[in-house]
């Protein structure tokens, strides 16, 4: 008994923690880029979109028409399921743990908080958040049928597999794996037998006809990117990361106590916990095949939260039976994993530390800069004409500028990434894709562009395309953010279309000094910089923003000619190709030790003037 009210008051604390540790960060963190695209689609209500069914724009839109438009407006109904869900896990674990459980009840609720890849869940409003409760009711209706089909049972299934046809179209292995689970045990197929099972199964695949219609409509656009398109079906050997990711993201010793749990409880006495068992090894070992053959290009590690949802009710009694340091490692692990989470998210929230990841791989660029942009596209446009259009060259720029200007219909430019992420079919649904020639022609626009939305070596070929669609661009506006790691141009285009050559954005690269490098008081730089169509008149060498003179520019690298011909049919038409080198000596005796940030600020021929990304050195 004793034990029991110990693991209760543990579970109420660290929900109640949690919980207002995740409203704190909703509250503060900039919108994902899926999250910005998900409120644009909550401002076109529909049944299904090109990506997902409706469920998720659904509670975007139900949550800013009750707290108003903002992020707590967007998240607040995915923090409040999220909230509920380990109260769900503690229900389904008094009934299917066994001995013990009372207390292994609360624990596996504790468990379900402290799980980084469930304990995060809320904070975004992603469709996993959703998914993840049809999951859990699902499971629970299932277990409960075991026992006897009664309707309380058939009312749950029927919501859980709703709400999953609504939500994503992963959701189809929960209910394949399900099925399946139910068809191994004689309980379960005598459920099957039952007519109100059938019922809810009917219930349930009337759930998808919004996303079948859809797809019947746009000749199965939807369909094909998220089984054909996106996934490579070769064989790759990227599948070994799954063992990784998820050691990773359910912290090691959690995960094999849930695998335990699992191999354990396949053969259980209690038809129950057989079915969870069953259904979270199925799922598993499913995703863990699927990674061999799909993609690899975008993050999947969540996947598999549907097999620990199924394996957390039975994970507390593997536990009890681990020595007392084996347990308290597997709880602080899990504990820091998920303040590992939250403080990613709490980083993504903070300029003034996101600016010291610019440099790393744990940048969170999809979170970092928005506001930065929206405050120079509001500045550029308020110095052009009345009437103004904003345009976005791709799908990320239009959706979060759309948000923060509370703006669902800025049109965008075809872009790679619009048919990357399966957003352009319903870009030209809701007619906001545009066609640049036509639009420069008719008013003045402000074009706004993210050029590190695209490879580096691709961006030469990027931006001549760019002029073939609106003509010579203009000097840009330069937004770097976090020293360049995110950098965005703005275009002012008049209405009256140019003709000539195209004038691009400048190119650049610093071959010395390295990035991190350790310096003297002298420095020895070199590089190469050019402008597509007019030429560079010089290169201005900067140290943490400030002009340290410029650098001798027109030093003969026919290399650097030689790169971009390979990147772009013509290669570069800078005139003074291939005299584009760059070299300067700079005296940093008055510059204190330690690190700065050494940039470029190119000046064009047509009076343009253009930051570079920045590099970090190290003064001794």
């Amino acid at each position: 008994m004793h034990q029991t009210v110990a693991a209760r008051r543990c579970f109420i604390v660290l929900w109640a923690v949690i919980t207002l540790v995740k409203c704190a960060l909703a509250a503060h963190l900039p919108l994902f880029v899926d999250e910005a695209f998900y409120w644009q689609e909550s401002r076109h209500p529909a049944w299904a979109y090109s990506d997902l069914p409706g469920l998720t724009a659904a509670l975007v839109r139900l949550g800013e028409a009750v707290a108003g438009h903002g992020l707590a407006g967007v998240r607040w109904p995915f923090l409040l399921i999220a909230a509920w869900l380990p109260w769900h896990v503690v229900a389904i674990a008094r009934r299917e743990a066994g001995d013990g459980a009372p207390a292994f009840a609360w624990q596996a609720g504790s468990l379900a908080l402290l799980l980084p890849l469930l304990g995060t869940l809320g904070v975004l409003a992603l469709p996993d958040v959703p998914m993840a409760l049809a999951t859990v009711l699902c499971l629970d209706a299932g277990a409960r049928l075991l026992r006897g089909v009664r309707w309380p049972a058939v009312a749950l299934l029927a919501a859980g597999l709703a709400i999953g046809g609504l939500t994503h179209y992963r959701f189809i292995a929960v209910i394949g794996v399900g099925f399946v689970a139910l068809l191994s045990l004689p309980e379960g197929r005598r459920a099957l037998r039952d007519a109100r099972v059938w019922l809810a199964l009917a219930i349930g695949a009337l759930a998808w006809w919004p996303l079948l219609h859809w797809n019947l409509a746009n000749a199965d656009a939807g369909l094909r990117f998220q089984l054909v398109d996106r996934h490579p079906w070769a064989f790759h050997l990227d599948g070994l990361l799954f063992i990784v990711a998820q050691a990773l993201f359910v912290t090691p010793l959690l995960l094999w106590a849930l695998l335990r749990a699992g191999w354990a409880g396949r053969s259980a006495g209690a038809p129950g916990a057989r079915y969870l068992a069953r259904s979270g090894l199925l799922v598993l070992a499913g995703f863990f095949a699927l990674g061999f053959f799909a993609d690899s290009e975008r993050v999947s590690f969540h996947w598999p939260l549907p097999a620990w949802l199924a394996l957390l009710p039975l994970a507390p009694a593997v536990l009890a039976r681990w020595p007392a340091f084996a347990r308290r490692i597997a709880w602080a692990l899990a504990a820091l994993g998920l303040a590992a989470g939250l403080g990613y998210y709490a980083i993504a929230a903070t300029p003034a530390v996101r600016t010291r990841l610019a440099d790393s791989k744990a940048y969170p660029s999809n979170f970092a800069g928005w506001d930065v942009l929206a405050d120079a596209v509001a500045a550029r446009r308020a110095k052009m004409p009345a009437g103004t259009t904003l345009l976005a060259d791709g799908f990320k720029i239009g959706a979060e500028l759309g948000f923060l200007f509370d703006d669902p219909r800025i049109p965008v430019l075809d872009h790679p990434l619009n048919v990357h992420h399966g957003r352009a079919p319903q870009l030209l649904l809701w007619d906001l894709h545009r066609d640049g020639r036509a639009l420069r022609d008719t008013a003045p626009v402000l074009l706004v562009t993210g050029a590190t939305d695209v490879e580096y070596r691709r961006q030469l070929a990027h931006w001549h395309a760019l002029c073939e669609r609106v003509g010579p661009l203009p000097p840009p506006t330069v937004v770097n953010v976090d020293g360049g790691r995110k950098r965005y141009l703005l275009f002012a285009l008049t209405g009256a279309r140019e003709t000539g050559p195209c004038v691009a954005p400048a190119m650049a690269w610093i071959d010395a000094p390295e990035k991190d490098a350790v310096v003297s008081r002298r420095l020895a730089m070199h590089g190469w910089a050019f402008k597509d169509g007019v030429g560079l008149a010089s290169v201005e060498v900067l140290l943490d923003g400030r002009s340290f003179g410029r650098a001798g520019y027109g030093l003969p690298r026919p290399e650097a000619a030689g790169f971009w011909a390979k990147w772009r049919e013509g290669g570069s038409t800078d005139p003074h190709q291939p005299n584009v080198g760059f070299s300067a000596d700079i005296d940093l005796s008055g510059v204190p030790a330690g690190s700065h940030r050494l940039g470029l600020r190119l000046h064009g021929r047509d009076g343009s003037v253009e930051d570079w990304p920045e590099r970090v050195i190290v003064v001794r």
